[in-house]
């Protein structure tokens, strides 16, 4: 017996060394953590339950019968964040670079498969040079199973991805599929042809990290939703995360127990609107008023930054913030802040998560290069997004909705169940001035005519009373009391049922 038993042990340490102490020390000298590590950081300490430590490849093209390495180059299991249950896998760049087999995707299709049946999210550790080549088409399809289950199961259990190498090729499409992408500055990309290739076919001399690096797909394609400067801190904001999310679309998100009160009252509200109706302020300064503790887990921070998207807590409880930022192009919507919000509105509304809308529009930004790009279309997918969500939705209007602008920001016609306006809400059509200036054509030679016409407009529509006396808006309300009515309305809707039209499902417009 103990003969045995030194036999299992053998095998596991030579498992957990993946591709040996000098590959170990290559991927330490890179600035990363090894698959285990990684593991080790991002789960509790002792819950991490492992799947498959002794797989290895099958192929014998090529050699490769003499490059057997236990787990073939992927770590899977499960464990536990903060005492809830998360399925993961850890790709090992140690073992023949990651690649990607038709046993490791197995692994990973396992792993998924288990959280689809038990109702638990999926995180990704991804750290791979891609297919394994010389098992051609057998680790394509690898890829394409694990693709499929992305598919499935998106919208019933959480799927998080981290970027913490590179991810090639084939490689990128699981994790576009997932709800959230991370990844680590300076050491990870994703791109779907390498710089190489790209210099071939287009001539383009690029890097890797300006073709596909963090600061890239944070702020200009907008594939990665946050990105961090080394392991240890993109695995904590991950587990920061999981606390905001439920396990599944069967049960709740968490309430995690709070020191604020509800009903507190901030008199600062009261003086955050500028006297000027175009100067700008800061909506961040809201949203982290209004937050439990100030605490905002902000989603594409660096992309689209003319609208907000994140999490915060209300009585302990996660709620989903969408808010347009006046810092930015005014607040206006374009086509990437109408990509961006439409998403996250989405996914809140697939996993039960209230969404707090608050709203200071003045439209959608104009041009020819937005229209040429479709920000019909675009613009459309968040109305779309608000219109189909069931979930609770409370709006708070600021300042400015105007024009279509103001339908589409979770408006009372798109079954918003709470909408509030501060006396300083101006909700229109369009701006006093251009309205004026439309109606009243005839007498635009008189300056003096115009500015009193432009006055009286301004009492009459730029205000939240014309839209409070159709009930479009339920109460108009002081500044400093927003947390407390904004809190009460959420507790107030917790019972919400409400259920769309049986369909095999939607068509958003793509």
């Amino acid at each position: 017996m103990p003969s045995v038993l030194e036999q299992l042990e053998t095998r596991r340490e030579q498992a957990r060394m993946g591709g040996g102490q000098r590959r170990i020390d290559v991927q330490h000298g890179k600035g990363k953590l090894t698959a285990r590590e990684r593991l080790d950081v991002l789960l509790d300490e002792g819950s991490f339950e492992e799947f498959d430590m002794f797989v290895a490849h099958r192929c014998v093209d090529f050699g490769m019968e003499k490059q057997q390495y236990p787990g073939d180059g992927v770590v899977t299991g499960w464990g536990t964040i903060n005492g809830r249950m998360v399925y993961v896998f850890s790709q090992d760049f140690t073992v023949l670079g990651g690649s990607l087999s038709e046993t490791h995707a197995q692994k990973i299709c396992k792993i998924m498969d288990m959280a689809l049946k038990n109702g638990a999210p999926v995180i990704g550790l991804n750290d791979s040079g891609g297919a394994r080549i010389q098992e051609g088409v057998a680790a394509l399809g690898g890829y394409a199973d694990v693709f499929q289950r992305n598919v499935m199961a998106s919208g019933v259990v959480p799927q998080i991805s981290v970027i913490m190498g590179p991810c090639a090729g084939g490689a990128v499409y699981s994790p576009a599929m997932t709800d959230f992408i991370f990844m680590v500055r300076d050491s990870s990309y994703m791109f779907v042809t390498g710089p190489d290739v790209v210099k071939t076919v287009t001539n383009e001399i690029v890097t890797a990290e300006e073709l596909g690096g963090a600061k890239t797909h944070t702020s200009k394609s907008s594939v990665a939703d946050g990105a961090y400067d080394n392991d240890m801190e993109a695995l904590y904001e991950v587990r920061r995360l999981v606390d905001f999310l439920p396990l599944s679309n069967r049960e709740k998100p968490p309430v995690r127990p709070f020191n604020d009160d509800p009903a507190r009252i901030d008199d600062s509200l009261d003086t955050l609107i500028p006297d000027n109706p175009n100067a700008p302020y800061d909506m961040q300064e809201l949203i982290k008023k209004l937050a439990d503790e100030a605490d905002f887990f902000e989603i594409q921070a660096e992309f689209a930054k003319n609208i907000l998207t994140g999490f915060i807590r209300l009585e302990g409880q996660t709620v989903g913030v969408v808010a347009n930022q006046p810092m930015v192009l005014a607040g206006c919507l374009d086509i990437d802040s109408s990509r961006k919000a439409a998403r996250f509105v989405r996914f809140c509304d697939a996993f039960e998560i209230p969404i707090l809308t608050l709203v200071d529009v003045p439209g959608f930004l104009p041009g020819t290069t937005q229209e040429y790009g479709g920000v019909i279309k675009h613009g459309a997918k968040l109305l779309f997004a608000y219109g189909e969500a069931t979930v609770p939705k409370v709006t708070v209007i600021t300042r400015k909705a105007y024009g279509g602008a103001y339908d589409v920001m979770s408006s009372k016609h798109l079954r918003g169940d709470f909408n509030y306006a501060w006396p300083t809400a101006q909700i229109a059509v369009m701006g006093a001035k251009g309205a004026v200036e439309i109606i009243h054509r005839a007498d635009l030679h008189d300056p003096d005519k115009i500015a009193a016409l432009t006055d009286n407009y301004e009492a009459q529509f730029a205000s939240p009373f014309k839209a409070a006396e159709r009930g479009f808006i339920d109460e108009v309300i002081m500044p400093h009391s927003t947390r407390k009515r904004v809190t009460r309305a959420f507790a107030s809707l917790r019972g919400k049922s409400l259920t769309n039209p049986w369909k095999k499902h939607d068509n958003i417009p793509l």
